[in-house]
Order: structure tokens, then C-alpha cells, then sequence
């Protein structure tokens, strides 16, 4: 699991709800350090898709004389809300300690505290990664487009990296999906080679400076913003969990301008360049019985692929989405319960993902998750990968159930792939209670031949 900074949220236990990370691991203030500098930062910002996603190497360096261990990382306020995931890293690939602080005097800005494994001696140096994604930072300009014509978006971020500390040297690559530029930034020594613009070196640079770095480039990439996601897991005692999904989806690309034409759409496969045909899902690889329909019933244009770690769906919507047009849908399947449910005695735990791969560059406005056990579950303890807000509890009925199942739900903002990790959820339920459920079952199965088993 990795571990790594999230947004304010909750952290899975009662005690900690509506109260940030930072609160959570304690009224944090720190100072910027002069015996820090950054010697080198190598950084990579790729707009490639929907998503910004930004690599940066750097190199620190010790130039006081006592040990130093942990520095800072600082992020515009500006830019806050559009952070859905940042993480750090040492030269080992070790996943380093964030925590949230404060600087006084810069209450306008966001400081993360970076904790290093081993302390940097004096005059010594050492490498760590941090990697960022930010959602909804590109900007389609024009903002309406044709059918028939590309979309270009604007990018708006720093030309240096920005940073609390004197960075010696530094160099940034943009990454493009595409050679068509109609403008950049241009400060030198920079060039562009192909789909990429390359920045630097640019030596001696101070904090905090923030000189802006503009790219205005052609993204025909799918703008899909899930908008709203409810995914119910339901935990049955007869061997089966089962996994519904109801999802909205947005286009937040160039609105279309002017009218559709499904026949120039049919007869040139050119056309709408940058609206959305289809997308890939993927589902456990022990998912079985899927469904997928909207309002008008089962969607049959869609396929279905069976590969070794995972189920492929190409989910195409019963029309294509452009620029502002949005779509509704129910996403189903079941996977036995061996592989995600472990017990010992009467003690059970649920290890599950908190949310599938809905598709490439995937961005969630909104992310709720309800976990609903079975009929006399109790101790119930949620464990999250990252913070959350937990929603109130409640019970859900179904035939048969006599006192109702206990529901678990949370919800969480802004999430990403980099979210796909497993929630645990350990809870007790009694030998007795379940046998007590068979014979319910029995009995009901005497009086109406159709009740064959009992759901959950």
C-alpha cells in the first residue's frame, strides 16, 4: 500500500470525522530551513490526457552543519482543490512520511512535511521523488468546437518549480499527445523536440517563484469526468459478494457547436475527434454474471473480455458523448467470497478495492462506497488506504431478514487511479446467527418453491 498524502478527510475511525490529516496527527508548524537546498530538481509534467500528472526528481542537499531530517514541500492554495494525490519517495523507492504543517507568515499557501528515512548529514545529499495529479487543469480553448474539428486545451502551471528553497539548477519536460502546438511559454535555453518541450537548465533560482508557464496544444483525449458514483457491495453468507455500480458521466471537453450529424459521424470515423465512442472498464478476473444497462434496459453494443488478472469491458453508450452531454448507467457483477473474505472462528475480514478502474485517466468527482454485511454482523471496524469521510450507518432490508443488514458507507472526493487500493472491514458474526439464517430458508423454501436460496 502506499503511503502518501490525501486531501482533508476521514480516516476510518469515529473520533478522527471532520477533522483533517493534519489535525488528526497533531497541530503541526514548522520553519523553512536555510540549511536546505534543492542542488538539482529534474521534473516531468504530463498533460498527455485529462489529468496533470507531475514527476519531480530532487536532489537535496545539506549546506549547514547539523543533521537534517525532513524538508518541505509547498502548493499554491490556488491549485489545492484541483490536487487529487501526491506521494513521496527516497532513492530506494521508499514510500516517505507526509505530513500536514504550516509555516507562519504563509497562511496562503499549502506545506506538506516530507520525513526522510535515514537523516542527510551535513554536506551530504539525497534523492527523493515526489509524484502529483491534479484533476480539471486543463481548460478547453475554444470552448465550443465543431463536429468536425479537434479540441485544443490550455495548460497553466509554473515554469519553475516552486518550491520554499534555493533550487542550483533545475530542468522541466512537458509531455504532449501531440506535435500540433499553437503556443508555449518560451523562456531560454528551451526547445521542442516532437510532442515534448524541454525547459533549462535554469540555475540559481529563489523560493516561491511562482513565473507563470503557459502551453496551448490539441487533446482529442477522452475529457470523461465520472461525476457521481455510488458502488454497493453487498456480502452474502452463501459464498458470493455482489458489486453494483450506478455511475454518472460528464463530458467536460469543448461543448459541440452547432448541430450532430449521426450520419457524417457513421460514414467518416474522423469525425468528432474529440467526442467519446467508447471506453475499457476493468473488473476483477474472477467477476462473473455482468450486466450493464441504463434507464432503457441492457446495453448490448458492449463486449466483454476475459483476460488472466482481470475482466475487459469495452463500454460503448447507447450514443456518443461530445463536449457538455452527459450519460447515466448500472454496472453489475458478483465474485465469490473466498478471494476477498477471511475468517477465523467467528471473526471475520473483508479486503476489497474501494473503487474498480472505470477507465483510463479516470477522474471521480464524487465516490461513494456502501458495504452492507450480513444480518447480525457486529464490532464492526472500517480500515481505509487513505482518508475518507465516513457517512452514518444504517441497515438494509431485504425478504427474510428480520432485524436488517448493517450498512458501512463512506465517501470521498477527487479520486483517481492512484486510489485503486483495498479498504478492510472486520466485523463478528456468530456461528448460531447463520445456521439460524439456513433454517429461515428451509422453512421458506417449503412454502413457495421460487425462494431457492436467500440473498446475502
Amino acid at each position: 500500500m502506499s503511503i502518501y498524502y490525501a486531501l482533508a478527510g476521514w480516516s476510518g475511525n469515529r473520533e478522527d470525522e471532520g477533522r483533517t490529516k493534519g489535525e488528526r496527527e497533531s497541530a503541526n508548524v514548522d520553519t523553512i530551513s536555510s540549511d536546505i537546498k534543492l542542488k538539482d530538481v529534474d521534473r516531468t509534467i504530463d498533460i498527455t490526457s485529462q489529468l496533470v500528472k507531475v514527476t519531480s526528481k530532487i536532489t537535496l542537499e545539506n549546506v549547514g552543519k547539523s543533521p537534517v531530517k525532513n524538508f518541505l514541500l509547498a502548493i499554491d492554495m490556488s491549485g489545492l482543490d484541483k490536487l487529487a494525490f501526491i506521494n513521496a519517495k527516497d532513492g530506494n523507492n521508499k514510500d516517505l512520511r507526509l505530513v500536514d504543517t504550516t509555516i507562519r507568515g504563509y497562511d496562503y499557501l499549502k506545506f506538506l512535511r516530507v520525513e526522510l528515512k535515514e537523516p542527510m548529514n551535513a554536506a551530504s545529499t539525497a534523492v527523493v521523488t515526489t509524484e502529483s495529479v491534479f484533476v480539471k487543469s486543463l481548460t478547453p480553448y475554444p470552448t465550443q468546437i465543431t463536429q468536425q474539428e479537434d479540441q485544443l486545451v490550455k495548460y497553466t502551471g509554473t515554469l519553475y518549480y516552486y518550491s520554499p528553497y534555493y533550487v542550483t539548477s533545475q530542468k522541466t519536460k512537458v509531455i504532449l499527445n501531440t506535435k500540433s502546438v499553437e503556443s508555449f511559454t518560451k523562456v531560454k535555453p528551451f526547445s521542442q523536440i516532437d510532442g515534448t518541450i524541454h525547459y533549462g537548465a535554469y540555475v540559481n533560482i529563489g523560493p516561491f517563484n511562482d513565473k507563470e508557464l503557459t502551453v496551448h496544444y490539441k487533446n482529442n483525449s477522452p475529457f470523461l469526468t465520472v461525476t457521481h458514483i455510488e458502488r454497493l457491495i453487498e456480502v452474502s453468507h452463501w459464498g458470493n459478494i455482489a458489486v453494483e455500480e450506478s455511475i454518472e458521466i460528464y463530458h467536460e471537453g469543448a461543448k459541440l457547436k452547432g448541430p450532430f450529424s449521426r450520419y457524417d459521424y457513421q460514414q467518416d470515423h474522423h469525425s468528432g475527434p474529440a467526442s467519446i465512442r467508447s471506453y475499457k472498464t476493468l473488473l476483477p478476473a474472477s467477476a462473473s454474471d455482468v450486466y450493464y444497462r441504463d434507464t432503457n434496459g441492457n446495453i448490448s453494443t458492449s463486449n466483454m473480455k476475459v483476460k488472466k488478472d482481470s475482466v475487459e469491458l469495452d463500454l460503448r453508450p447507447r450514443y456518443p458523448l461530445f463536449g457538455g452531454w452527459k450519460t447515466h448507467y448500472t454496472l453489475g457483477y458478483n465474485v465469490p467470497s473466498y478471494e476477498y473474505l477471511y475468517h477465523s472462528e467467528n471473526e471475520y475480514l473483508l479486503k476489497m478495492r474501494v473503487i474498480d478502474h472505470v477507465f483510463d485517466d479516470m477522474q471521480i468527482d464524487e465516490l461513494v462506497t456502501k458495504i452492507i454485511l450480513p444480518e447480525g454482523s457486529s464490532n464492526i471496524k472500517l480500515n481505509v488506504p487513505y482518508p475518507v469521510t465516513r457517512l452514518p450507518d444504517s441497515l438494509h432490508y431485504t425478504y427474510l431478514d428480520t432485524k436488517g443488514r448493517p450498512v458501512i458507507s463512506f465517501t470521498k472526493k477527487n479520486v483517481v487511479e492512484n486510489h485503486i487500493q483495498d479498504f478492510q472491514l472486520r466485523f463478528t458474526k456468530h456461528g448460531r446467527k447463520l445456521y439460524m439464517s439456513g433454517m429461515v430458508v428451509v422453512s421458506a423454501g417449503h412454502q413457495d418453491d421460487s425462494i431457492s436460496r436467500m440473498e446475502g
